[in-house]
């Protein structure tokens, strides 16, 4: 659907929102980014995946890639509090070991894969430098940590400093410690960090076909008439 048709179509859908929501949905999408991702690979407490999620949400990350080798997504609703509808979730299974072709991936769109681990190349949060090109920053399974295909695929390590006898964070303080710190410094940077004008269009028309009843429907009839 080029840019014009989905540009009517959202118009059209917009009628079945409040304006509150319209306003929203147009004050929110100016915060999205894409300049940084995260992937979580095989992490098995939905708790902690899901509030990852919500970080993702609150911060204005977009993207979310899930790799599920041994283990299953699951869904954590009292914890993730619908933060999943507003965000772009890719999921990565259908392989025994689905970790190299994400991460591949991910190399091939320019992201520069950061393994968030303790390494003997590896950075502090305050020293990665933003500015070498977008960011797609990896979180390990809560008991192990990353694989080794994870270790290998990286590009840049990197850790976050810490200053007492528990030797790592949760994953998901973890990821909210570096999602906050990351995200403040790209938005304060003279980078492009932003979306383009046709993926803030998408990501509208998503979140109003997440909350419009029926709009599965309600885009058909339209479209039949164009």
């Amino acid at each position: 659907m080029d840019f014009e048709k989905k540009l009517l179509l959202y118009q059209y859908l917009s009628g079945f929102l409040t304006e509150n929501k319209k306003s929203k949905f147009d004050q929110i999408v100016q915060k999205r980014t894409r300049y940084l991702s995260v992937v979580l690979e095989d992490l098995y407490q939905p708790h902690n995946a899901s509030a990852v999620l919500r970080s993702c949400d609150c911060l204005g990350v977009q993207d979310v890639h899930i790799i599920e080798n041994q283990n299953m997504y699951e869904l954590n609703p009292d914890i993730a509090l619908g933060s999943s509808k507003w965000l772009t979730i890719i999921n990565h299974s259908g392989k025994e070991n689905n970790t190299p072709d994400a991460l591949k991936s991910l190399k091939s769109q320019g992201y520069r894969i950061v393994a968030t681990t303790p390494h003997k190349n590896d950075v502090t949060l305050q020293e990665l430098p933003i500015e070498s090109g977008p960011i797609a920053l990896v979180f390990g399974t809560e008991m192990r940590g990353l694989t080794e295909n994870a270790l290998d695929l990286a590009d840049e390590f990197v850790k976050i400093p810490m200053y007492g006898f528990t030797e790592s964070f949760n994953i998901s303080v973890s990821a909210g410690i570096s999602l906050h710190y990351l995200t403040e410094k790209i938005r304060n940077s003279g980078l492009n960090w932003q979306l383009s004008e046709e993926e803030k269009l998408d990501l509208k028309l998503n979140w109003a076909r997440n909350v419009i009843k029926m709009s599965e429907l309600i885009e058909k009839e339209f479209l039949a008439k164009m």
